[in-house]
């Protein structure tokens, strides 16, 4: 594990928008201003970055224009899921041709397949791809959740190295590393308990928070990284409040409305994701106060 580059924290990357097309100019600066921060890696085109309603060719060019602007500073992991199979096989070749480091491939949704459902299409991306593929598992979102016991079975193909863990269980990651190995990369997808499941044992967290604040979250997940858990500790405390405000509407309406505030880009989401609420936003504007930002 020692010798993996997917560590530390991975901002899970807003797609801008603005006149109902990408900001393509936009996306290379928050790219630019997200690497500047200190972030150990990018996730273009996940949940956060709406992928579910960009066409596939606005993926594409989203993961390359990533994948271009990174230059090799820090690794790309292109999203890359779909509840079909054959589309997922075909997202994550076409990261692999752009040269993105690994995929992001989401438990099927909605179709709601077994475990040996998620066993056998994550084994025929695997089978399909050689790249790096992380097991997304968002049960919130997706209404399946990949039990241990299969991630375990996953494990074991070479193309299948990690998991990107959303459901906020801390009680999950310890049976993990038994079950899958040393080898096996323990990413969080919850910024609220990312102190937790670095203690437990985990290597990083895929943030929606370093959106707003990557030099925060990079500093935080550097303590952790270096078992400094008293500056974690703090860090916790300045970012905790972000972590939650951003959340207080659909995401990623609420973290859009925060760059908007410090000018980085539109807040224009895409239905049937709203603008941000208006109740909503002077609790995220003093939470991003207490993170240091103006």
């Amino acid at each position: 594990m020692v010798h993996s580059p997917f560590k530390g924290v991975i901002p899970a990357l807003v797609t801008p928008f603005r006149d109902g097309e990408v900001d393509e100019k936009a996306f290379v600066a928050l790219v630019e201003r997200q690497i500047s921060g200190g972030v150990h890696g990018l996730v273009p085109v996940g949940t956060t970055g709406e992928t579910s309603t960009l066409s596939h060719e606005e993926h594409k060019r989203v993961v390359e224009l990533c994948v271009k602007t990174a230059a090799g500073r820090v690794p790309v992991i292109a999203g890359a899921g779909s509840n079909s199979t054959d589309e997922a096989i075909e997202l994550a070749q076409h990261a692999k041709a752009v040269g993105a480091d690994a995929a992001l491939v989401v438990t099927p949704y909605y179709n709601r397949p077994s475990q040996e459902g998620m066993y056998q299409h994550y084994k025929a991306i695997n089978d399909a791809v050689q790249l790096p593929v992380f097991v997304y598992n968002v049960p919130g979102r997706s209404g399946v959740d990949i039990s241990n016991e299969t991630l375990a079975r996953l494990s074991k193909l070479p193309n299948i190295i990690g998991i990107k863990d959303a459901t906020g269980d801390l009680t999950r990651i310890s049976f993990q590393r038994l079950m899958c190995g040393e080898d096996w990369v323990l990413l969080s997808g919850d910024d609220p308990t990312a102190l937790g499941y670095m203690a437990h044992g985990g290597h990083g967290v895929i943030s929606v928070t370093a959106n707003v604040a990557p030099d925060a979250t990079a500093a935080f997940m550097n303590a952790c990284m270096a078992g400094q858990w008293e500056t974690g500790l703090y860090w916790q405390d300045r970012l905790v409040r972000l972590h939650k405000a951003l959340f207080l509407d659909s995401s990623p309406a609420p973290t859009k409305f925060a760059l908007a505030h410090l000018g980085l880009c539109a807040e224009d989401v895409r239905l049937p994701i709203t603008a941000c609420a208006e109740a909503v936003r002077p609790t995220i504007l003093e939470a991003m106060r207490e993170a240091g930002l103006e």
